[in-house]
């Protein structure tokens, strides 16, 4: 089935701006810029970061600081720092978003979907009740209800308390 288009005129910047050379989950992190590089939380060996290409409004990933693509190779202290940002941030998202459920998952490999293989990070997706509207359904189309700079700033500030 083809996907009709959608215009979004906003997004033209993911369009025309260079990309990255690199892991953006080890530069953005080593960089200043919270706000412009979407980061919502640093800890000691994890971050959160919200998704430049949300599947909803408010997608997140928890990521360690350490690139590799496998679980074993992160010390306990890291998977420890994970999971508890993965429960802060549905937490933040169910007071902030009113968010209603969540997906929370790890795409490990190209071929389990991993855009980024090579670095692993946890996805938060929240969900709402008749978020699956009719736009995807019958238009083929996903609509997210708020920019991102606009999220970031709503949830940066729980993160911050």
């Amino acid at each position: 089935m083809e996907f009709d288009k959608l215009w979004a005129p906003w997004r033209i910047g993911y369009i025309t701006n260079p990309k990255c050379e690199g892991c953006f989950l080890c530069r953005y992190p080593s960089e200043s810029d919270d706000k412009k590089n979407l980061i919502l939380q640093r800890g000691k060996s994890a971050f959160v970061i919200m998704n430049f290409y949300p599947y909803n409004n408010g997608h997140l990933m928890v990521a360690p600081y350490q690139h590799t693509n496998d679980f074993a190779a992160l010390d306990d202290a890291t998977h420890l720092e994970l999971f508890h940002l993965v429960e802060k941030s549905v937490g933040i998202l169910r007071e902030t978003l009113k968010a209603e459920g969540f997906n929370i998952g790890v795409n490990l490999g190209t071929v389990a979907g991993a855009g980024l293989k090579d670095h692993l990070h946890i996805h938060i997706v929240p969900r709402w009740t008749g978020d699956t509207n009719f736009m995807p359904v019958i238009g083929h189309t996903k609509v997210i209800s708020e920019g991102l700079t606009e999220t970031w700033q709503k949830l940066k500030s729980k993160f911050d308390e």
